[in-house]
């Protein structure tokens, strides 16, 4: 399996992170894709080693981090690290609309940064979206050229959004959220293509169903893999190797 969104550069797993990266191992986690909550998140990236685990870095300004002012050489500082081979992704990045809405054009100016951005390296974009959906599908229907590839992480959208962000080039993420049992996600899902979603943790947070509460790791990646596997009437075997064979076309790495 692979894991196409955990932060597990941070701090949360300074303490155990090397048990963590075994239970990961031990669950069937071979790769781990980390975006980026700011630049300052790159060091701490660059920390991590395993001997069986892939770690592949990404670079972006999550929604959260965006200020009032854009700095003037954001796009030279993306364009700097996400054109660098060690480099698989963009982001993350989007709309952020729940947290609050006051910088709603700083945060899209900052998106499109990041999707320009995406297509000059060719290279997918990491999409963080909460109650901004409309905005966001917009947004990316306005940059599409045809070379914009992505993820809508942790997708929690309608049947009607979900295909949506399909016919406009985006993967979908499944992470914890899809196991909530009155978050409907399960639904949604399940009539949309398996064949486009990837699975994801966003650890440390979003732990999935029955790990729900406590901190989210790389290896509970198998509790979702599991229901994608209830919904589609796949054995887990299948859904493992359908979404891991996605993500490696996606972020063009060598297929296993």
């Amino acid at each position: 399996m692979l894991d196409t969104h955990s932060h597990i550069y941070l701090p949360k797993f300074d303490e155990d992170r090397d048990a963590v990266n075994q239970r990961a191992l031990e669950a069937g986690v071979k790769g781990i894709f980390m975006p980026a909550i700011d630049f300052d998140s790159i060091p701490q990236m660059e920390k991590l080693h395993h001997p069986e685990i892939n770690f592949y870095k990404m670079a972006g300004v999550h929604p959260c981090e965006v200020k009032e002012e854009i700095p003037g050489d954001l796009e030279d500082e993306l364009l700097e690290f996400c054109g660098k081979d060690d480099f698989y992704g963009v982001g993350e990045t989007g709309l952020d609309y729940y947290w609050s809405t006051e910088l709603v054009e700083q945060q899209k100016e900052s998106f499109r940064i990041h999707c320009k951005v995406a297509k000059q390296v060719q290279k997918p974009i990491i999409i963080h979206n909460r109650e901004s959906t409309e905005d966001m599908l917009e947004m990316i229907d306005q940059e599409q050229d045809g070379s914009l590839t992505g993820i809508w992480h942790c997708f929690n959208g309608s049947l009607e959004e979900g295909r949506r962000a399909l016919d406009l080039g985006l993967h979908l993420g499944i992470g914890g959220v899809a196991t909530f049992k009155n978050a409907g996600v399960d639904k949604t899902v399940a009539q949309l293509p398996v064949e486009k979603m990837v699975l994801e943790t966003d650890a440390p947070y979003l732990s999935p169903t029955p790990k729900r509460g406590k901190r989210n790791e790389p290896a509970f990646m198998k509790f979702t893999s599991q229901k994608l596997a209830d919904i589609f009437g796949m054995s887990l075997e299948e859904i493992d190797a359908t979404t891991t064979e996605t993500a490696e076309r996606l972020f063009k790495i060598p297929t296993s």
